[in-house]
């Protein structure tokens, strides 16, 4: 093959093909790389300690607890309502709420719903029960168990609530509107526009109570007229509430307190320090006592003759309790379970 020499601007020509060629190569060997900032990571806020209450014989360890009964439910056994002879309870992980007899202790019927939450209440032959995943409220029959209507409404807040009284069923749904739910046509007869995070109803003495979480108020709502008839203040950030003795009793979630409102007054009676605040908890009534719970202290007992702290039994568990058959019914979804046991604990 022959050969000639190149031209001047042919040898310029590949002189700069040769250098651009070249440049990467220089560049990948000679730069550092540049830092990647970290991945960005949700952090949880820490969790309010709960001290409890401190004073001298108040407190006890939850192994001294007497159960009368034990039963595993599976999942997250929270929410509880009382029909004519059992108890039912919510477990929305494993997305169903089980039946547990009063006379035996053991379970009956298992109804699944998608996420279950948002409580649960008993009326007209029937157990009402908000769900979450489906954005409604199921109407179960409580003999057989099956589903008599499907009332769409998102339940407003996984900690809401739902009750039954003066012939209604009652829930609060997104962003705050209370509707009631008329059993005789399973469909939505009057809505009620409530201040931001009023969302936790409770009838009790021909009122409908609803605890106001984001202006510690409590509501008091005439079903008569479908109106507020009373803004009562309250501890901070009340959540769950329960009647007994002639009063309202709430579980403010701000300060770990329990307020007590009298009923036919709407005057506040007294602000109970359990020191149990942050999410989560339930409060019932019986006995003569007012039982809260909370996780870190699954069990309190107020004496609603003294408004006095008498007992608090601490440790792993909580969070879910109900008054009926006599006994107290604690559920603990940590160990996926419900006791039972007597309100006579020494």
């Amino acid at each position: 093959m022959s050969s000639r020499p190149l031209s001047l601007s042919a040898a310029k020509s590949v002189l700069c093909s040769l250098t651009l060629l070249a440049a990467p190569i220089a560049l990948a060997q000679d730069a550092t790389p540049t830092p990647q900032p970290a991945a960005a990571t949700h952090v949880r806020p820490p969790r309010v300690p709960r001290p409890g209450v401190k004073t001298d014989g108040i407190s006890r360890p939850m192994s001294d607890l007497v159960t009368e009964a034990v039963i595993p439910v599976e999942g997250s056994p929270d929410w509880a309502t009382i029909s004519k002879d059992s108890i039912w309870i919510t477990s929305a992980r494993a997305n169903h709420v089980v039946q547990i007899l009063a006379a035996t202790s053991k379970p009956g019927l298992i109804i699944d719903v998608p996420r279950p939450c948002s409580g649960l209440a008993y009326g007209a032959d029937s157990i009402w029960i908000p769900s979450c995943g489906s954005h409604s409220v199921l109407r179960v029959d409580a003999a057989t168990g099956k589903t008599l209507a499907t009332i769409p409404g998102d339940p407003a807040n996984s900690e809401g609530g739902i009750t039954f009284g003066a012939d209604s069923a009652w829930i609060v749904t997104k962003p705050s509107t209370l509707i009631r739910i008329d059993p005789k046509t399973n469909t939505v007869a009057a809505s009620v526009e409530l201040p931001s995070g009023s969302q936790n109803p409770l009838f009790a003495d021909g009122y409908i109570w609803i605890t106001s979480f984001e202006h510690d108020n409590l509501l008091k709502l005439d079903p008569k007229t479908n109106a507020i008839v009373a803004t009562i203040p309250v501890g901070p950030k009340p959540r769950f509430l329960t009647s007994g003795a002639g009063s309202i009793w709430t579980l403010n979630q701000g300060d770990g307190s329990v307020s007590r409102v009298e009923m036919k007054s709407g005057k506040p009676l007294a602000t109970i320090a359990l020191g149990i605040p942050g999410t989560g908890g339930e409060i019932t009534f019986g006995a003569g006592s007012v039982w809260p719970t909370n996780i870190d202290f699954p069990v309190s007992q107020i004496d609603a003759a003294t408004n006095k702290v008498v007992k608090q039994w601490g440790g792993p568990g909580g969070d879910g309790i109900k008054f009926g058959f006599g006994s107290v019914w604690l559920s603990n979804g940590h160990e996926q379970t419900v006791a039972r046991f007597s309100p006579s604990q020494k």
